[in-house]
């Protein structure tokens, strides 16, 4: 099998896999339920660079006993409809929608509810959050930092993460509008993807250990940095610098976790700097309760007539109809519930080192 070969594997059983992997390490069976659905969320909507792909890296981390199975979070400041959480070194696939829901509580109170959490890990894709809160009619919203990747506009040093955020707003009859992205011209994971297929990446991504621009995601992966969203002057990398800034601020700086260059690897094996400036990384959620605003049904109608007019825009030749942001997500999630879900053999060979490790057997 070539690197870009994919295998189709049944939803359902990775997820009974994924499962059975996070109890292994004493994570409750609530919890693991928890982190296993943010994984399969990824996976089952095209989002293949957070789902399991990304189960090697935790499971590594909770080998090594860098991550607490048993977090106790904390709430260590509140005032009124916000509040900064304590996360106790858990695994970012608990603490995330555990400080969701009290992001939709708050708000549910408070007409908008607001939670900053420090001493965290990875949470996944950041989509998941808002979706939460859409799905009970509230609009909803986060953000993380990561660990540094991206160069500030006009610099070739990693300075901060990939830092992405999300937002979620409740429909009608159309499917929920789902805007999740990056702050760099792209996350991550999409060179990890293809660097295993042994693909080349678009000029305008990153940079070389050199500074100089690359299509070689090897050579990012090793000295070089991301770009900021827009990567250049042209393309107004600025904006994405100050994207990148306003996620970077918002999770860390104002929850007490690590900012910018500071902020915890994910990787097992990437360099950690010395130097500490808070605890963990960093995740932001918000929630506001649309009546506090107007009526939820009106809004809910005017959401349904905003997408269809978006999709009706006239588009240029040769090239797709307009989409509304979530829509790829929710046709990827339709083909791969029927079809399976496409896994590169790399991350397939991952899977079964990690079956062959725990003696859990792979589907």
């Amino acid at each position: 099998m070539t690197k870009e070969e994919r295998i189709n594997f049944d939803p359902e059983k990775l997820r009974q896999f994924t499962f059975r992997v996070f109890a292994h390490f004493g994570i409750p069976e609530q919890d693991a339920h928890l982190a296993t659905d943010v994984l399969a969320y990824s996976d089952e909507h095209g989002i293949d660079s957070h789902g399991i792909a990304r189960l090697k890296t935790y499971t590594d981390l909770l080998q090594a006993g860098k991550i607490n199975p048993r977090p106790r979070l904390k709430i260590i400041r509140e005032k009124h409809a916000v509040a900064t959480v304590d996360g106790d070194n858990g695994l970012g696939l608990v603490i995330g929608p555990k400080c969701m829901e009290m992001a939709i509580t708050k708000a549910r109170l408070h007409g908008q509810g607001s939670i900053s959490v420090f001493h965290t890990n990875h949470y996944g894709a950041a989509g998941y959050y808002p979706l939460m809160a859409a799905k009970q009619d509230f609009i909803g919203m986060s953000m993380t930092n990561t660990t540094k990747g991206v160069a500030p506009f006009n610099g070739v040093e990693k300075m901060l993460g990939t830092n992405p955020l999300a937002m979620g707003f409740p429909t009608g009859e159309e499917p929920v509008v789902l805007m999740d992205f990056a702050s760099s011209t792209v996350a991550y994971g999409k060179l990890e993807i293809a660097s295993r297929a042994g693909e080349k990446v678009p000029l305008g991504w990153c940079l070389d250990e050199m500074g100089k621009p690359t299509k070689e995601p090897e050579r990012m992966m090793n000295g070089g940095a991301l770009l900021p969203l827009g990567s250049t002057r042209e393309g107004s990398g600025h904006k994405g610098y100050c994207l990148g800034g306003i996620v970077d601020i918002m999770s860390a700086v104002l929850s007490g976790a690590n900012w910018g260059p500071y902020a915890i690897p994910f990787a097992i094996d990437s360099p950690q700097s010395e130097k500490q400036v808070g605890k963990g990384i960093g995740h932001f959620f918000g929630a506001w309760d649309v009546e506090g605003f107007r009526d939820l049904r009106e809004f809910k109608q005017n959401m349904d007539e905003w997408i269809r007019t978006m999709r009706a825009t006239a588009h240029l030749p040769e090239k797709p109809k307009v989409k509304v942001p979530g829509d790829p997500e929710w046709a990827a999630y339709k083909i791969r519930m029927k079809k399976g879900i496409p896994l590169q053999v790399p991350v397939v060979r991952d899977l079964q080192a990690i079956s062959a490790s725990l003696g859990i057997p792979l589907p």
